[in-house]
């Protein structure tokens, strides 16, 4: 089955075609970052426009790049939530009126179902059943994995998501956007024990996250550490960074670890733009090393938003008969053990 899959959840527009028995085709982004830096962060209206100027143009590259017409398609995939509304919709829009030009059907794709399939794109998939730590911009989730479709959730952040919190302590220390993985940057030159951070909901039991009180805690040491400026120095902003990006990715490894146990399973997925942090991959590499598991992720350019897990969770959906009505939809808010298991549906 040959499928295009459009993602215009946010601010980055992506485009793939993916086959069902040869792989990944073709893929092409466009990322919205420089429209957005200068107010500081993601403006809707504005993401919403630019999908519109890009989306065809990328749709034609794709389709280039991947020597196929739209005729040759089998199904198409949109990414139809949580996000935002608006982006969403334009996504919705284009593979809704493009199924029903070429009388294929359409599937709309749970955006972290997404990024929860990503690694499986790669040349050492995981295998049914696992956890998934889901780390993106506004997600922090551990869902444990028997099929697809079939996901409980086991935990999830009560407050800031784990890259919400990396974003917003980047704007208290004034690093421009997007300003996570700057910090993650910084923090590679940062002395890691120079401060003392707390490892938040660490020290109780249960699954569920809480980073809101680390960023509070950063806040008063940046003001405690600021000296005559509004900030610190060079190289204590440097350990400022190096302390928190540890804080939160111990507590990211110590609740994986307690997933895993909690579930008698021995492998973990890591997925969502925050999979992309080095830091994390090598902590929990080494941490499930010890215990005898494994953690799989996507590569680099297929952690943050893109239409090729788009489309290979929509082809897995349609081969297993599943289809949207020929209607425009969208829903921003989508909780994912709301999914249905393809191969169960009648």
């Amino acid at each position: 089955m040959l499928v295009l899959g459009i993602e215009t959840s946010c601010d980055e527009t992506g485009v793939a075609v993916y086959d069902s028995d040869r792989g990944l085709l073709a893929h092409t982004l466009y990322s919205q970052v420089k429209l957005h830096a200068e107010y500081g962060g993601v403006v809707p209206e504005l993401a919403s426009r630019d999908h519109v100027r890009k989306i065809l143009p990328l749709l034609t590259k794709v389709l280039a790049d991947a020597k196929v017409t739209k005729q040759q398609l089998d199904g198409i995939a949109y990414t139809a939530g949580p996000g935002l509304l608006g982006a969403l919709m334009v996504g919705a829009s284009v593979a809704t009126a493009l199924a029903y030009g070429l009388n294929i059907p359409a599937i709309g794709v749970h955006h972290m179902e997404g990024h929860l399939l990503a690694p499986m794109l790669e040349d050492n998939p995981p295998a049914f059943p696992f956890v998934a730590l889901l780390v993106s911009g506004g997600h922090t989730q551990l869902v444990s994995v028997t099929a697809m479709g079939e996901y409980e959730l086991l935990g999830e952040s009560i407050d800031d998501a784990a890259g919400e919190a990396f974003d917003k302590t980047a704007k208290l220390l004034d690093l421009d956007y997007p300003g996570g993985p700057r910090l993650a940057a910084m923090a590679e030159s940062g002395d890691i024990t120079r401060f003392d951070f707390p490892r938040p909901m660490t020290d109780r039991p249960g699954l569920d996250f809480s980073f809101s009180g680390l960023k509070t805690s950063t806040r008063n040491l940046i003001e405690k550490n600021s000296g005559d400026g509004p900030l610190p120095d060079e190289q204590t902003m440097l350990d400022i960074c190096a302390g928190f990006q540890e804080a939160v990715v111990d507590t990211l490894v110590i609740k994986c670890l307690r997933a895993l146990k909690q579930t008698s399973m021995s492998r973990l997925v890591i997925a969502g733009g925050v999979s992309a942090n080095s830091r994390l991959r090598l902590k929990l590499e080494e941490a499930l090393a010890r215990e005898g598991a494994e953690v799989f992720y996507a590569r680099h350019e297929f952690c943050t938003d893109n239409g090729a897990m788009i489309a290979y969770a929509g082809c897995q959906r349609l081969l297993g008969g599943e289809k949207n009505p020929l209607e425009i939809s969208a829903t921003p808010r989508w909780p994912l053990d709301q999914l249905a298991n393809p191969q169960e549906r009648p």
